[in-house]
């Protein structure tokens, strides 16, 4: 993890946001999702930097992203600091690449912000309802109960939720690099506080618009995924005109884990037909 670090910072509406950019070329814009951070896109920005321009950043409340109390972390919110940093950066029809909450934030960008895109792939993302998994949600429904937890019981539980978005299993320096953020009072309470700020309104304000977006849009999706089942991406092509759909066998829901070379593969094809 000493390796990855994000040197750039942008005061947003929802507190500092730190970004990085590596490689040359054409933009190349990424987004995760929770609870994770940028440091999911470093097998991705590896693999992509030799021919193009990359963009991650923490959102605020992740990562190294600063934390706070009565931070809003919405989605809505979320949406307000991508579409500022897009604008930061003066980037013209970058192409995006987003996972999970990621994917939503992209999206609520384009359709309500107007951001032009030149192609957009979508990893495991939450764009449709029912989204959360069973810990999310029970920590969306009683956040002050959770943020109280003695610290070890607090990263037992982060822990545990975390691995269970990959299928073949997390190596013990990427569940650490994922779950320290959220460690000490600052990042146990931002946890939760992420938790309790969202919830499917800000997807179900976003469903019915989905047919707006006309853009090359290649949706990826782990066929073991335990957090977002695979019928989301069959629904989520329905709804986007002219996307196709590439399921990883073996993967679950952090297929940039899963299957990092399959999925490098297919996100360099994908940013070559442009």
């Amino acid at each position: 993890m000493a390796d990855w670090r994000l040197d750039e910072e942008y005061a947003s509406p929802s507190g500092v946001v730190r970004w990085a950019c590596v490689g040359q070329g054409p933009p190349v814009v990424l987004l995760h999702g929770t609870p994770f951070s940028s440091y999911i896109w470093r097998h991705v920005t590896a693999a992509l930097s030799d021919r193009y321009r990359c963009y991650v950043w923490d959102m605020a409340g992740y990562g190294a992203s600063q934390k706070s109390e009565g931070q809003d972390v919405s989605l809505a919110a979320q949406q307000e600091v991508f579409t500022g940093l897009m604008r930061e950066w003066g980037l013209r029809e970058p192409a995006v690449i987003a996972h999970d909450f990621g994917g939503a934030v992209a999206l609520r960008s384009a359709v309500f912000d107007g951001m032009q895109y030149g192609r957009l792939a979508l990893l495991d993302t939450v764009a449709l309802r029912p989204w959360g998994t069973g810990f999310f949600r029970l920590a969306r429904e009683h956040p002050e109960a959770f943020a109280s937890l003695p610290a070890h019981l607090h990263e037992a539980l982060v822990r545990a939720h975390v691995g269970t978005a990959s299928h073949k299993g997390l190596d013990e320096e990427t569940a650490d690099a994922l779950v320290l953020p959220w460690l000490g009072e600052a990042g146990q309470q931002a946890f939760y506080r992420q938790a309790a700020l969202n919830d499917e309104r800000f997807t179900r304000e976003l469903e019915d618009r989905l047919g707006e977006l006309h853009l090359p849009t290649l949706i990826v999706w782990g066929r073991e995924d335990e957090w977002l089942p695979i019928d989301h991406a069959e629904r989520l092509k329905a709804c986007i005109p002219h996307a196709r759909v590439q399921v990883l066998d073996g993967a679950g829901h952090l297929v940039q884990e899963d299957a990092p070379s399959r999925l490098c593969g297919l996100l360099a094809d994908f940013l070559r037909d442009s």
